[in-house]
């Protein structure tokens, strides 16, 4: 049960409540309490939180730009579907087509800052590992966002670091990891691979794939091998989608 908070009219405190808000109707979202391709009611959804309809207005502005929610002219706000097969495919193939090349272009621009922030964001993934193991995967998840948007942002391209901002990409996949893992659709079929898979590529102890993946990948950047982190890049990204895959495929049956 989402916490309740109470409503700030002005000032700092407004700030915070937004911020608050948004974060709990985003979780109620990623958890499926509310369903993809649910209708939003602003006032029952105002009443559950205890506040008014204007945090949860903005909250709704700021997810419709995560690409969680949608506003439809006089139908008002809904979630958002989960990847059809479709999309997932489209959005693995814009992947290939842009991160190998800001890997590659980030082992050009690197220098002490950026290096220091991937070495920074590795040692969090590494820390992530003494959580508990439903917790290590949320937290190898925000990881994994984390450090391919810092490596689009090295690249020094801002237009390929709004492009990969705009897909939301691992807020999508966590939302098939939630479904695939809570059997959200009961007449699916529910297969146990659908969820181990996911498991295989959050793996918990010394062998998590991630973090051997993305080592490779801030190794080569930070050591100025453009073509190996080109190379570690790519094949990343297809491992990823060859694991992924069948879960969008089984979601979408």
């Amino acid at each position: 049960m989402p916490r309740k908070v109470q409503p700030v009219a002005t000032g700092p405190r407004r700030s915070v409540l937004s911020d608050e808000t948004y974060d709990m109707v985003k979780a109620m979202i990623l958890t499926h309490e509310i369903a993809p391709g649910a209708k939003v009611n602003i006032d029952a959804l105002a009443l559950k939180l205890g506040v008014s309809q204007t945090p949860i207005r903005e909250a709704l502005a700021r997810l419709e730009s995560d690409g969680l929610i949608a506003k439809e002219a006089l139908k008002g706000y809904s979630t958002t579907n989960l990847l059809t097969v479709k999309q997932f495919n489209d959005l693995f193939q814009f992947r290939l087509l842009i991160e190998p090349w800001a890997a590659e272009q980030s082992a050009h621009k690197i220098d002490a800052v950026g290096i220091a922030a991937l070495k920074a964001e590795m040692q969090s993934a590494k820390t992530a590992l003494k959580l508990s193991e439903s917790e290590q995967v949320q937290a190898f998840i925000e990881h994994d966002a984390r450090f391919h948007s810092l490596i689009t942002r090295i690249s020094g391209n801002e237009s390929v670091t709004e492009a990969f901002e705009r897909t939301h990409c691992h807020l999508h996949l966590f939302r098939l990891f939630l479904a695939a893992q809570s059997h959200l659709i009961d007449d699916k079929p529910k297969d146990k691979f659908v969820e181990d898979l996911f498991y295989r590529y959050y793996q918990t102890g010394s062998g998590q794939l991630t973090i051997k993946e993305h080592e490779a990948i801030s190794s080569a950047i930070c050591t100025g091998d453009d073509k190996g982190a080109k190379t570690a890049m790519q094949k990343h990204i297809q491992s990823s989608l060859d694991r992924f895959s069948p879960a969008a495929k089984v979601l979408n049956k």
